[in-house]
């Protein structure tokens, strides 16, 4: 994985995952966000990283958006949500978004690994855990 930060959208796989929303049209970029986190949520088996990485930048765009986390200003993310544009998330989609980003972040996950060997997986959950709380607060509020 080529990542030069911890945030969710600062490596290569989450990276390619945001041009795939950037250039999805208008009306296909929920169901673009949705695949993301079924990707990571239903997975039994291992958690490849491109998989995770998607899952984490799609969880972002989630908490963004629908439950009031952090913007998402990355440099990598799609234009149009960088400029305050929005998709338009069905609110289903915030508890999905809960389970793929805890996926992402457990056991039989590349994503966790890689970051685990770096630094005890230090950074990447201090990036994540806004994002973790905002879906929590907008799945039970």
């Amino acid at each position: 994985m080529g990542a030069w930060d911890s945030g969710p959208f600062d490596n290569d796989s989450a990276a390619d995952w945001c041009g795939e929303l950037g250039d999805a049209a208008p009306e296909d970029r929920a169901e673009v966000v949705r695949r993301a986190l079924l990707g990571a949520a239903e997975s039994a088996d291992y958690l490849e990283v491109d998989e995770g990485s998607a899952a984490v930048a799609a969880a972002a765009v989630v908490a963004a958006e629908c439950c009031g986390g952090p913007p998402v200003t990355s440099a990598y993310a799609p234009g149009f949500l960088r400029e305050g544009g929005g998709i338009g998330l069905p609110g289903d989609l915030v508890p999905l978004a809960l389970r793929a980003l805890d996926r992402a972040l457990g056991e039989d996950s590349e994503l966790w690994e890689l970051w685990e060997e770096a630094d005890g997986g230090r950074s990447l959950l201090a990036e994540v855990e806004p994002l973790r709380a905002a879906l929590v607060r907008g799945a039970t509020g």
